[in-house]
């Protein structure tokens, strides 16, 4: 190298010299610090902390052969002989490939550099060797040296080497690297600028080039061999060794604090007799492990133990004693109960109950292995019990589905496999944790139990289940119960390889484990002041739990390999609590994300969305600025100008690391050393690209070699720009990103690697976390959505390009050109060019439209794939009660393909959709009619309906078929007029028009057989019988002969139905007197048999046969009296009663039957169950081989079942709930009566109305109950149903009636149950009575219990908390305890309560899936039918995984009580079918929006539950279930073939407060770190899905609100400043109306066109499109957009403020009637500052325009545009009346005008409720201010100023400032200001009162004097100053908006205030209030004078109820019907 450059050889300054040159500088570089750290490493002897082998931990390599010993024997000659054999390569080895490695990946780009810029002069490359050179210096200098002495002071720390060496090699590093460095950087060295150069400062260059070679690496690498040369000798270490330790996890040190702790039994040996205890020890474990398992004589170390006793059964061990409290069990009673007795039941407990080889306890005898954890860990004693019996029925349901469907006849292989299935799920996420911590999981085989592995594996399953059972809180953190779980099966692991332990007490593990734990949480939930604080300030769960992912713990697992006990859990918290460097300030850590309140959060999170709109919209721009036709896209100077986009692309993503940094820079305290680099390097690296391809994109612009770049991209590489090689180089990741996203498995694979390298390439991808890595979907799904958003990007971009950006731009350069000369305000910029007010006035709105408009295109598109995926999933295809009659032929084989297994199930599958066969008919009978007698007990159907619906079970495998008669309804009326009608004698012919309908046929049929059975059933004598059998005979004979119009008269026919119908009756009479009924009987005989020989059966000679028949009959009948003998037994059972019943329906229904039901909600239910039956559902299995589930559901304070008092209390207008529901459900009630015979008493009354309780208040126990448990009524039925035709042994008799319990369990969380039965309340007591009527459901509880303090003489008692489960005792009347587990403390008082309420509960749920149902939701039987098959989805994949929640749809119904009811009932209804089945499939981003979805339970309860908890930042707990689903690989899919009814808010106040409750609850996802972590680790195309239908559409809500402030205020300013006349009328710009054009789809939005289209589509797939087409005029006739663009703001003003201040909150909703009135006070409240303060304002925007502004006038789009604006203001105003009741009623208004004026009187204080006063009110509004940040505040202020932009524009405008353009009239009109706002308050009433009364009257003068003084001057400024009227009016919309900036900034700076002037701004604030509410109650007060206006307002807001029939005129007056009866 010194040669070449000495003779300046020319290839040196180029490629080849330039890596010659480098490359051996790095690897000197390399050697120098691998050999230290190598040296570094053997001087500590200790192993690194990430160096771990994954399959065994050391103490395990010891045991495995005796082949260790010989490695122990060579140990020191390896030393000797410098060998690096025993050493790993550890984390600084690491270090340094990784500092290596980025080095050389440099210097390549650099060479590729030099090399593109071979074809220049040979100065530039040696420019860029130059700078690398520089760079590599630098580089040496800091990395290496800081290395260097980093090492060498650790060193000369421990005292491990000779401290001469240490400081030699610091010496020689340090100085070797600084004078090679420094020779870099001050001289040309090693490059020479100038040839002729021979000597740098006198000195020679040979001499320095020397040195910098020599110095900079050859010194350094032989130094440190020098010091390395005989290696240092291994010290002794004499540490500790455990015996048989059992370290336990406490919250200080074993043994000091705490003698109850577990301590460690430990003695003093040295390294050397460890070893050989471990080895003696291993020998005798191998031993052990050769024997049996049921081996009791097993002895260990040649030491005999005692033999235990035999064995007891597996029952006689888990039996209770014969207490009274032991006989309490939950499902299995553990005793001899039949139950016990299934096979399936008796291998699970023979599994947890095998004991032998366990070491022995003292003083204690285990049942079971549970027995034997809670004992050695103190576990308590309803935990266990609790979890013996959950893993039991786990162990049963696998098993035997394994054992039926696996085809496994090995019984021993089926257990372990079960077993297998069961390690699996529990420990999916455990090991997956072990592998991300570079750990070996601890679920291992045991060198003792080798042969019964899986019933060791049973024993960790138990523990976990343990573990988790008594968690508490702690559930919500699953890495933390890794780590304990770590812990403790390492101890199990310990135990079990010794003889005996201890025993320890039963609450030991919640009070050392749990409870410290559960302290922290406690203490971060206080910080956090009931989540109002800062999220900064303190910790969440998820900061918690993400401290054991950490590289902290990752160490201390570590350790543990050496010997040290892992610390507690707590230990490792407080360790990040605390932090272990130096405490900055009052802030506390967070852990890898902070949540900071701040809109740059979505750009951080989505930031690759943002970037490529930019980049697009800076194309499109520079495209259309040099547009020339068609040709453009191939002119280079486009092209050059285009590839600046890349520039953009490098700032934008130097803004991203910018933001990393700021937004994280609270966390670093505790962030790990990774992360911090990660965000360091990218921010270096990003600002090194944004300079480098600045220079390029210069140079190549000055210097444009090969701009024809797509010309010639695959020519002469040296024709290539410079910049275009960066631009090349710059997107390589990128480019690799693109191929891993094509290659979903590979980049699966790769996050999930722990190989370091590409780790390594991950970290630089995306910071370490444990969460979102593999989320990776199937190639064809990612196709799918690939292709959907390719598709809506290209039609965005067309469209944005065409019609917003391309059209503008004539404009904006002809505005560039215009010289503005009457400008006609002050300029406060008097040097401005270019119009720059003007563009940015005009492009603003244009820009915030493309931004948003993708939001549209997303909308339009997912609707119109999404119907079609509908269609295809046969959604809609019976819709109708005809369609279903039309398709009830194909029902049973559908029901038979969906519901019955069989072997031949897949080859009958091909044909089940069309086959018209009856199959399995019995089975679908006896399902319909049970559907049908559950909506007749639910009061849907009458007796009638119920009639008619009902299908006829089949007796045997009959050709005939019986249809229910709502098919047969009006066929023999229909068939017997035909026939009657018919004048022809062809048999054919009157067949064929008879049976032209199918049915008629079967009516025929059911009619003619069922009365001959039924007549030969009556008739007792032999003769009568054959008399009935001759003429059947010739009625059969004639139809075969095809002569039967021939033989028998039509004409007779109606006489005989007569005659028929007559006898029907007198059948269905209850006679009493059986002589009586048989002579009337005989009589309708006689004249039936009169009616058909004489008129029916024709006496015609040329019939020979059928005369001899008719004569034969009537010699029979004549010969003396017939039918006189008559059976009376058998037809008054109910068989044959039902079978008259069924046959008088026949004859006697003449309308159709398509009719039938009546009630809207009964026929569509009959709808979507037949409809459902043809979808593509998953077939049922068996009942016994079905997954087993739960149900919970959480409750609060919800109603059970109304009282008979609240039942008959009247509200204001006289209306009692009784009344309401009578009316809203006419025909319900009257169902209800018939139901109970006209004779209801009161407990059915109140059930009745509790049923439909959600109408009222979303809430309603009693319902939600009823519904849930249509599951095991459902499966009972399908029990009944498997087991009816084969029950082979007794054990079928017994599953028949004890599955539905295995299968299924109902857990109700009452939170408050023991404080309502502390307080006698009435609702415990409905609770209890529930538990009674449904001995299934389960009741869990917090129960608060004082209890005395432990050590405490003095008697103290403390609160303790226990999660309590009961049931009913149906025998003794009264609720029994199954369970009681101690909890740490109260558990809802940390997060939010909904989550924590089910995590108390959770621990009580069985089985594999777990329903989560709230308060407000109903299940209908039909649906619960379904259960198997959507359980079946679970084990198939979609795609590339398999769904851990299933996604079902929802039936809102409450959508036919009022107009707003049904808008949102649409809006639910699309979101929950179309919107959903869309995000499912194909776009993948389906998340769990609440209720009733599925959760996979193991996946869940091992990740975290099925809900996330935290407070404030988890508001929407339940989206955060699907969030972190999603983030752990799981999936969520969504299914159409069931539903669950829903209610929802049916009032305009409960509806925005539950549209606020979701807006905050959207804004804190914003901040939070799950949405953050998948906008981005999901790919491009997923996450624009993920962004537009979660966080991104309330962006969106709130953009479309800010273009119309943007627009209006843009406008403002053209106005105000005369800038408009000036420009906007130049010819060029006038006949342009491209803005307006392009602000048309933000109208779009803004009237609520955007919530339509979804519901239009997902009515016309379910209902037809003309439907579709009426409900759409009916909803603009009933003013939806008004209802739709009030929510919008209502979106846009709670998500803005949640991101900017917070002050998010669970909102109730509220409780009541639908159809009180609100009053104007509490709709002011309510709406003021988020609707009507923005109205007004948009109001005062859109007066001050048209009054100054005259452009446009003539434009459509422009009327349009501004009608839209001021629609949007008439909605923000005046919605919430106009969807009020009776809110233009006059006495009314009245009332609410004074309550009004009462409510602004009234002063605030303590304890003032906000709705009773307006200070207290006006405090509350501001209470989100109290806790914001500075920045919040600073922002607040910021926004306010704008108001003052008002005064400055119209001061200049008044008459009175004659045109003067001076500041000096601002200046003067802020003294107008002052003096308004100083002279009120000065001779203010409250002022004048402070005078003694001597004073008054002076004052009074004093005022006068002022009144006139100001009189006196408006008059002087009239006549000599030119004042105007027009200026007045003018002054007050200047000076109105300059107050309310006071207020609002004075509100921003309370702390400043509170002290010196915050009474005069209360007072101001008062006075606004008072103005804003005069003029919004004026128009109503005009519009309730008016007649007939209320009226209209009642038929707008309740026109379903009309329609329907219902008086709601009558419960708006209060009118109401005493008689209960009717």
């Amino acid at each position: 190298m010194v040669i070449a450059t000495c003779r300046r050889w020319l290839c040196w300054f180029h490629l080849c010299g330039f890596v010659l040159m480098a490359f051996p500088k790095i690897l000197f570089l390399a050697a120098f610090l691998l050999l230290l750290s190598f040296w570094v490493d053997l001087c500590h002897q200790a192993n690194d902390e990430e160096d771990y082998d994954e399959e065994n931990s050391s103490q395990q390599a010891l045991l495995e052969s005796p082949k260790s010993k010989a490695g122990l024997s060579n140990m020191d000659t390896s030393w000797k002989c410098c060998s690096f054999q025993g050493i790993r390569v550890g984390s600084r080895q690491k270090i340094v490939i990784v500092v290596v490695l980025l080095n050389l990946v440099i210097m390549i780009s650099f060479a590729a550099i030099i090399w593109i810029g071979a074809g220049k002069n040979p100065s530039d490359s040696l420019d860029i060797a130059r700078v690398y050179i520089d760079y590599f210096a630098i580089s040496v200098l800091i990395i290496g040296g800081a290395f260097g002495f980093y090492g060498e002071n650790r060193l000369l720390l421990l005292l491990l080497v000779d401290a001469m060496q240490v400081v030699g090699l610091s010496v020689v590093s340090v100085s070797c690297f600084t004078s090679s460095s420094l020779i870099a950087l001050l001289t040309d060295i090693p490059l020479f600028r100038h040839w002729d150069l021979k000597s740098i400062n006198g000195v020679k260059a040979l001499i320095l080039l020397i040195l910098h070679y020599v110095l900079g690496s050859s010194v350094p690498f032989a130094f440190v061999l020098w010091v390395i040369r005989e290696m240092p000798s291994p010290p002794t270490i004499n540490r500790q060794v455990q015996r048989r330790a059992i370290t336990f996890i406490s919250s200080e040190a074993a043994g000091v604090h705490h003698p109850q702790y577990w301590t460690t039994a430990t003695s003093s040996k040295n390294q050397g007799e460890r070893i050989r205890e471990l080895m003696e020890f291993g020998d005798a474990a191998s031993a052990i492990g050769r024997m049996s398992w049921t081996d009791p004589m097993a002895s260990t170390s040649g030491t005999k133990r005692p033999p235990r006793p035999p064995p007891p059964p597996p029952f006689a061990r888990l039996s209770w004693p014969r207490e009274q409290r032991n006989q309490d069990f939950n499902i299995l009673p553990f005793d001899e109960s039949p139950i016990m007795k299934l096979p399936e039941i008796k291998v699970a407990v023979e599994l947890v109950s095998r004991m032998e080889n366990l070491p022995s306890i003292d003083g204690f005898v285990e049942r079971d292995i549970f027995d034997w954890l809670s004992a050695v860990f103190g576990f308590q004693k309803g935990n266990t019990a609790n979890q013996r019996e959950h893993l039991i029925l786990l162990l049963s349901n696998i098993y035997t589905r394994k054992k039926n469907l696996g085809g496994y006849n090995d019984q021993v292989d089926t257990i372990t496999r079960t077993i297998k299935q069961l390690k699996d799920g529990f420990f999916s996420n455990y090991e997956l944790w072990c592998k991300y911590m570079h750990l070996s999981s601890c679920v291992r085989n045991h060198e003792r139990y080798t042969e019964q592995q899986p019933q060791l594996h049973l024993i960790y399953i138990a523990l976990y289940l343990l573990i988790w059972g008594e968690a508490s809180n702690i559930r919500f953190m699953p890495e933390c119960i890794c780590y304990i779980f770590h812990k403790m099966a390492n101890d199990v692991h310990q135990v079990l390889s010794s003889m005996e332990t201890n025993r320890r007490s039963a609450d030991n593990f919640l009070s050392t484990v749990i409870s410290p734990i559960y302290q922290i949480l406690s203490e971060e939930a206080e910080k956090g002041k009931q989540g109002r604080a800062s999220h900064s300030l303190w910790s969440n769960y998820d900061d918690l739990n993400e401290c054991f992912w950490s590289n902290k713990c990752s160490s201390e697992l570590h350790k543990h390999k050496e010997g040290i006990p892992l610390p507690p859990a707590d230990t490792i918290l407080k360790q990040f609590i605390v932090g272990n460097r130096c405490s900055i300030g009052r802030r506390k850590p967070k852990t890898n994300f902070v949540e900071v309140r701040t809109f740059l959060q979505l750009y951080r999170s989505f930031d690759r969305m943002w970037i490529f709109f930019i980049m697009a919209l800076q194309a499109m721009i520079i495209v259309a600025w040099v547009h020339r036709g068609s040709t453009s896209v191939n002119n280079e100077e486009v092209i050059r100008r285009v590839l600046s986009i890349f520039i953009t692309y490098a700032i934008l993503s130097f803004l991203r690391a910018i933001l990393d940094i700021i937004l994280s820079i609270r966390a670093w305290r505790i962030t790990e050393f990774s992360q911090i680099l990660h965000f360091l390097l990218k921010l270096v690296v990003a600002s090194i690209w944004v300079v480098v391809l600045l220079v390029g994109y210069s140079t190549s612009m000055k210097s444009p070699t090969g701009l024809k770049f797509l010309d010639h991209l695959t020519g002469d590489a040296y024709n290539q720009s410079l910049y275009n090689y960066l631009v090349v180089l710059y997107l390589i990741p990128d480019v690799l990103s693109i191929i891993l996203f094509l290659l979903p498995p590979l980049r699966e694979k790769l996050e999930l690697s722990n190989w370091t390298i590409i780790n390594i390439v991950m970290w630089w991808s995306q910071p370490k976390a444990y969460v979102g890595r593999g989320m990776h979907v199937g190639i064809f799904s990612l196709l799918k959505y690939a292709i959907f958003w390719i598709l809506v990007l290209s039609v965005k971009l067309a469209f944005s390009y065409f019609v917003e950006i391309l059209p503008l731009v004539r404009p904006t350069k002809a505005i560039i050109k215009i010289d503005i000369e009457d400008y006609q305000l002050h300029k406060l910029v008097p040097n401005a060019k270019y119009n720059m007010g003007v563009i940015i006035a005009i492009w603003a709105p244009i820009v915030l439209v493309y931004f948003m408009d993708v939001q549209i295109w997303y909308t339009i598109f997912s609707t119109i794939l999404g119907g079609v995926l509908g269609a295809f999933r046969h959604l809609g295809e019976i819709r109708t009660i005809g369609m279903l009659q039309s398709r009830f032929e194909s029902m049973p084989s559908a029901f038979d393909r969906c519901f019955v297994s069989s072997s031949g199930h897949s080859s009958k599958i091909k044909i089940w959709r069309n086959s018209k066969e009856p199959k399995n008919m019995a089975k679908f009978s006896w399902m319909w009619n049970e559907f049908i007698q559950s909506m007749r007990m639910e009061d849907l159907i009458s007796n009638r309906d119920r009639d008619l619906l009902l299908l006829p079970v089949p007796l045997s495998d009959e050709s005939m078929v019986q249809w229910p008669l709502f098919l047969l309804a009006s066929k023999i009326p229909e068939a017997l007029n035909t026939a009657k009608e018919y004048k022809g004698k062809d048999d054919a012919e009157l067949k064929r028009m008879i049976g032209s309908d199918k049915y008629v046929h079967s009516a025929i049929l059911d009619c003619y057989y069922t009365l001959g059975n039924l007549i030969y059933c009556l008739l007792e004598d032999e003769d009568d019988k054959k008399i009935v059998e001759e003429i059947y005979d010739a009625v059969d004979e004639s139809l075969k002969d095809r002569t039967f119009l021939q033989n028998f008269s039509m004409r007779g026919m109606p006489s005989l139905v007569v005659k028929l119908e007559k006898l029907l009756n007198i059948l269905m009479e209850d006679d009493e007197d059986d002589k009586v009924f048989k002579t009337r009987i005989t009589i309708a005989l006689q004249d039936i048999m009169e009616t058909i020989m004489l008129d029916v059966m024709i006496n015609d000679k040329s019939t020979v046969g059928v005369d001899q028949n008719r004569n034969q009959v009537y010699q029979k009948y004549n010969r003396r009296q017939r039918f006189t003998k008559i059976n009376i037994t058998d037809i008054k059972d109910k068989f044959w009663s039902e079978k008259v019943h069924r046959l008088r329906l026949l004859f006697t229904v003449k309308e159709s039957g398509t009719n039938v039901p009546m009630n809207s909600e009964a026929r569509r239910r009959l709808t979507f169950f037949a409809n459902s039956l043809f979808m593509n559902m998953r077939s049922a299995p068996k009942v016994t081989n079905m997954r087993s589930f739960s149900v919970l559901t959480p409750h609060y304070k919800e109603d059970v079942i109304y009282s008979e008092q609240e039942l008959n209390k009247e509200n204001e207008d006289g209306v009692s709930i009784l009344f309401y529901l009578k009316t809203i459900y006419p025909d319900e009630w009257t169902n209800f009566l018939e139901r109970m015979n006209f004779k209801p008493n009161g407990e059915d009354i109140r059930k009745w109305v509790s049923y439909r309780g959600q109408t009222l208040s979303r809430s309603g126990v009693v319902g939600d109950v009823r519904g849930m448990m249509y599951y095991k009524k459902a499966l009972e039925l399908q029990c009944s149903l498997e087991f009816t035709d084969a029950i082979s042994s007794e054990d079928d008799v017994i599953r028949k009636q004890f599955l539905p319990d295995l299968k299924f369990t109902y857990v109700v969380s009452c939170q408050i149950y023991g404080a309502l039965k502390s307080s006698n309340d009435p609702r415990q007591k409905d609770i209890l009575n529930l538990m009674l009527m449904y001995p299934s459901l389960r009741i869990a509880y917090i129960d608060e219990v004082d209890e005395p303090v432990k050590g405490n003489a003095e008697g103290k008692t403390h609160k303790v908390h226990y999660s309590v489960l009961l049931k009913g005792d149906t025998f003794n009347g009264r609720e029994r305890e199954i369970y009681r587990i101690k909890l740490p403390g109260p558990p809802t008082k940390i997060g939010e309560g909904k989550p924590e309420n089910q995590n108390h509960a959770i621990i009580f749920t069985r089985g594999e899936a777990l329903q989560t149902i709230d308060m407000n939701q109903d299940n209908y039987f039909e649906e619960a039918y379904k259960m198997r098959n959507v359980l079946e989805e679970f084990p198939h994949s979609h795609g590339a995984q398999k769904p851990t929640i299933l996604g079902l749809r929802e039936h809102v119904f409450t959508g036919s009580v009022s107009s707003l009811a049904w808008f949102m009932s649409n809006q639910e209804t699309s979101f929950v079918t179309i919107g959903q089945r869309f995000l499912a499939s194909p776009l993948r981003v389906r998340f769990h929006y609440g209720h009733p979805d599925i959760f996979d339970r193991i996946f869940h309860i091992t990740r975290g539950g099925i809900s996330k908890a935290s407070k404030t930042i988890n508001l929407s707990e339940d989206i955060f279930a699907g969030f972190n689903s999603t983030l752990r690989g799981g999936y969520v899919t969504h299914h159409d073939y069931i539903q669950v009814g829903k209610g929802r808010d049916v009032g305009m106040n409960q509806i925005s407060l539950f549209e606020a409750k979701v807006a905050n609850g959207n804004g804190e996802q914003t901040l939070s770190r799950d949405v953050h972590r998948l906008g981005c680790r999901f790919d491009f195309f997923r996450m624009l899905s993920f962004y537009c239908t979660t966080v991104g559409f309330y962006f969106n809500s709130l953009v479309t609100v800010l273009i119309v402030y943007l627009f209006l205020y843009g406008r403002l300013y053209m106005v105000i400043s005369g800038l408009e006349r000036e420009i906007l009328e130049n010819p060029i710009i006038k006949q342009d109306k491209t803005l307006e054009a392009a602000l048309v789809t933000q109208s779009f939005i803004q009237m609520g066109m955007l919530m339509v289209l979804p519901m239009l589509m997902e009515i016309g797939l379910e209902k037809g499109f003309l439907t579709a087409l009426g409900d759409f005029i009916m909803m603009q006739l009933q003013l939806a957009s008004l209802f739709f663009t009030f929510q919008l703001g209502t979106k846009a003003h709670y998500f803005g403020r949640t991101i900017l201040h917070g002050g998010s909150k669970y909102r109730a909703t509220g409780r009541g009637f639908v159809v009180v009135h609100a009053k104007f006070a509490d709709n002011y409240r309510l709406y003021s500052r988020s609707h009507f303060v923005k109205a007004l304002e948009l109001a005062l925007l859109l007066v001050i325009y048209e009054a100054y502004g005259k452009s446009y006038r003539s434009s459509s789009l422009y009327l349009f545009i501004t009608f839209s604006m001021w629609f949007l203001v008439g909605s923000w105003l005046f919605a919430p009346f106009i969807f009020n009741p009776s809110g233009f009623e006059w006495q009314k208004t009245v009332d609410d005008w004074t309550d009004w004026k009462r409510w602004m009187g009234i002063h605030g204080g303590v304890g003032i409720q906000p709705e009773k006063s307006w200070e207290s009110w006006w405090d509350e509004e501001q209470e989100h201010l109290r806790y914001t940040s500075l920045r919040g505040r600073v922002l607040e202020i910021v926004l306010a100023l704008r108001f003052f932009f008002y005064q400055y524009g119209i001061v200049y405008h008044l008459d009175i400032a004659h045109h003067r353009r001076s500041f000096l009239v601002y200046g003067l009109s802020w003294c107008v200001v002052l003096v308004l706002l100083i002279v009120p308050k000065m001779v203010s009433v409250r002022r004048a009162n402070m005078f003694h009364m001597d004073l008054q009257l002076v004052l009074r003068m004093l005022k006068g004097l002022v009144f006139l003084f100001f009189l006196a001057i408006i008059i002087i400024l009239f006549k000599f100053s030119g004042l105007s009227v027009s200026d007045l009016f003018a002054s007050i919309l200047a000076f109105m908006p300059t107050g309310w900036a006071f207020i609002l900034i004075g509100q921003a700076c309370r702390p400043l205030l509170q002290n010196l002037i915050w009474g005069p701004i209360k007072e101001l604030a008062r006075a606004y209030d008072y103005i804003m509410g005069l003029l919004i109650f004026t128009p109503i007060a005009i519009l309730s004078w008016l007649p007939s206006v209320s009226e209209f307002q009642t038929r707008l807001l309740f026109n379903q109820a009309f329609s329907r029939g219902l008086h709601i005129s009558m419960i708006l007056a209060g009118k109401k019907d005493r008689n209960p009866a009717n």
